[in-house]
């Protein structure tokens, strides 16, 4: 039997700017994604968030489809506009009792609240004053934080303070492809570090506020090949760990940033020197400040390839990409997840896992029948879930896997062509209609295992 710890956790997530709507709802203040949204050319099928799921209207239809579900745990992020508009000072009461509504419906349920503080949805107010890449972003957060874990800290333990800082800088600030559009290095650097700055001096506020606090962070992280076993893709694959997954994972850990990646920015002209400019005295100290638990984006792998010297001079590839790929045009490597797991177990030592995304873009819709046959999603997650049993075999301590996502919503730069969900949403009449993968993952969660199958 395929059988998972008796109390692993299974759940689903998503994020306030992808699924709510309702931006100019009960004082909602402006955030990046729709100043970045309104700017002609930013998304590619020229949409915005205003409505995207309407959760914000239906949420208990969402929570009934959870619990139809027979799911454990919600991932759900805070809209930081909703509860701070001008991203500190003034409180907007509305913006508070909606998620203390939705944690209510949640409890009701049988379905345990986790909280992601920031998925991304930085006021615009504090964007104006710099957002991340200004130190004072740093105590606007820790007073957001402060703020929703005292309304919300009775009945929600478990707390994630920020989700994929490595898409905040650099998707946001280094090559503009994700809100606020700037393009600068110095910039992504600076707000790599602030970002998990503003983490380290959150857990301590969130442990004050919350009793029986469970608190963690989510890196999306990428476990990197070399193509060959040549010098120039070894040194490629260690340039591409070290930029993607250990500057974020060491200094969380107590090893501060690694001296490999600093020389590389600076031969890469990001820094000036191997001084970093934005770091202070405790400051390593505060990001390093003890979690309960690390929470990891799966997605895909990375095979490296030197791009040094011509293909002709390289060695012969050792490492092929499979040919299997999402609609995002993203590798299907479900082993990728393992090596991930037992990596971090070893490397890190950090104690409890979550898997708090893994999912897949998969266009298919409704047949005649009005069934969502996601034939691929349902083998992805089927490979994945294999993955992830696989890891705990290895002795990896793996206690929940969260799917990405609940709905088909608003993906960020690609607007609305990419669904994720495991339930597919008609845009325009906001219709639910839970897809095969729905079906299995009910299946999967109500057996605690994989021998599952699902119906013609």
């Amino acid at each position: 039997m395929r059988q998972f710890p008796r109390d692993f956790v299974w759940g689903v997530a998503t994020s306030s700017y992808q699924i709510e709507g309702a931006t100019d709802v009960d004082g909602r203040g402006e955030s990046i994604w729709d100043r970045f949204s309104a700017t002609p050319g930013k998304i590619q099928d020229g949409t915005n968030g205003s409505v995207a799921c309407d959760h914000y209207h239906r949420w208990r239809e969402d929570v009934e489809l959870m619990r139809w579900m027979g799911l454990k745990s919600y991932r759900f992020s805070i809209a930081w506009p909703r509860i701070l508009p001008a991203g500190s000072g003034k409180v907007s009461q509305a913006g508070l009792d909606f998620y203390s509504r939705l944690v209510d419906g949640l409890l009701e349920a049988g379905i345990e609240p986790c909280v992601t503080l920031y998925h991304w949805d930085l006021p615009q107010a504090l964007q104006d004053k710099g957002g991340w890449a200004a130190r004072d972003t740093v105590s606007a957060f820790v007073e957001y934080a402060d703020v929703v874990s005292q309304k919300l800290g009775d009945r929600a333990k478990r707390w994630i303070t920020h989700n994929e800082p490595w898409c905040i800088s650099v998707l946001g600030y280094a090559n503009g492809e994700h809100a606020p559009g700037i393009k600068d290095w110095g910039q992504a650097l600076a707000t790599a570090h602030h970002v998990l700055l503003s983490h380290g001096q959150a857990v301590p506020v969130l442990r004050s506020n919350v009793s029986k606090a469970d608190v963690g962070i989510t890196l999306n992280l990428v476990p990197a090949e070399p193509a060959s076993p040549s010098a120039e893709d070894l040194e490629a694959c260690r340039s591409f760990d070290g930029g993607f997954n250990r500057w974020y994972l060491d200094p969380i850990y107590g090893r501060g940033y690694p001296r490999d990646v600093i020389q590389d920015h600076v031969a890469a002209g990001h820094l000036k020197s191997d001084t970093l400019p934005f770091l202070r005295a405790g400051d390593l100290e505060d990001i390093a400040t003890p979690i309960d638990f690390l929470g990891v984006n799966y997605y895909n792998r990375a095979v490296l390839r030197s791009d040094r010297i011509p293909e002709s001079q390289n060695a012969p590839r050792a490492v092929h990409v499979s040919s299997e790929q999402t609609e995002m045009g993203w590798e299907v490597s479900p082993h990728g997840l393992t090596q991930l797991l037992v990596r971090l177990h070893q490397d890190y030592n950090p104690g409890r896992l979550y898997v708090t995304e893994n999912g897949a873009a998969y266009g298919t819709g409704p047949d005649a029948d009005g069934r969502v046959r996601d034939t691929k999603r349902v083998q992805y997650l089927r490979l994945h879930l294999e993955a992830s049993l696989e890891a705990i075999r290895q002795g990896v301590p793996l206690h929940g896997y969260f799917a990405w996502s609940l709905l088909d919503n608003f993906e960020w730069a690609y607007g609305y062509q990419k669904r994720f969900g495991m339930v597919y949403v008609d845009y325009a009449t906001q219709k639910r209609i839970p897809k095969d993968s729905a079906h299995l993952y009910r299946a999967v969660v109500a057996q605690n295992g994989l021998d599952v199958e699902l119906a013609a």
